[in-house]
């Protein structure tokens, strides 16, 4: 089965990316690279972290403004638990939610799941290009959502209709340029119909990515 091995972030400043990253508590999810490559508006991506509990989120979400993130969507409560989403100095946008609604504990700020949502224009075109290059559909609701099984991998592949997820995420679906975003794994190498490029890796790093 095909696995998610590490998720690279295209960013103009490595050392105050890393900087921010550090402060935020997510360094050791991704790499960075040095890139001058143009992008503007939404990049059609976001990496969701899932964590145990409300505390968690507002933790997590208040690391990053103080670093220097974007509030895109205060923390919140919602029909399905509690979640807020930023948008990192290099343009990056991470979503924090978790499935509860109350704290059973004190903060932890530990992350549970990782998962790479990608936006997509045509849903069946996308699944069919990923389950033809390994990839085994964990969960489906029809054309909206995909979510593929991790693997040997530590991040979750997920597709999300572009508009739908754009409006998730509370920015304008529009974008030009880049993704600025390389996706390792041993499925690679290919560019998606959504021009999302993953490259090969042999396996997955030991944790997270």
């Amino acid at each position: 089965m095909a696995s998610i091995a590490s998720i690279t972030l295209d960013v103009a400043d490595p050392a105050a990316a890393n900087r921010f990253y550090t402060a935020f508590g997510v360094d050791s999810l991704i790499r960075l690279r040095a890139s001058q490559e143009p992008s503007t508006g939404f990049r059609g991506f976001t990496l969701a972290l899932t964590v145990a509990q409300p505390a968690d989120v507002d933790g997590l979400v208040a690391a990053a403004a103080d670093a220097g993130a974007t509030t895109l969507k205060p923390a919140a409560k919602s029909l399905w638990g509690y979640g807020g989403v930023v948008q990192a100095p290099d343009g990056a946008i991470w979503k924090v939610a978790t499935s509860a609604k109350k704290d059973t504990g004190p903060a932890t700020l530990r992350i549970d799941d990782v998962v790479l949502l990608l936006g997509v224009a045509d849903m069946a075109a996308s699944r069919s290009f990923y389950v033809d290059r390994g990839l085994a559909v964990a969960r489906s609701f029809g054309r909206t959502y995909v979510e593929f099984a991790a693997g040997t991998g530590p991040v979750k592949l997920a597709l999300y209709r572009r508009r739908a997820l754009a409006k998730d995420l509370g920015v304008s679906p529009e974008g030009t340029g880049a993704h600025r975003l390389a996706i390792g794994g041993d499925a690679g190498p290919f560019t998606d119909p959504d021009g999302f490029a993953w490259e090969a890796v042999d396996a997955p790093r030991p944790g997270l990515v």
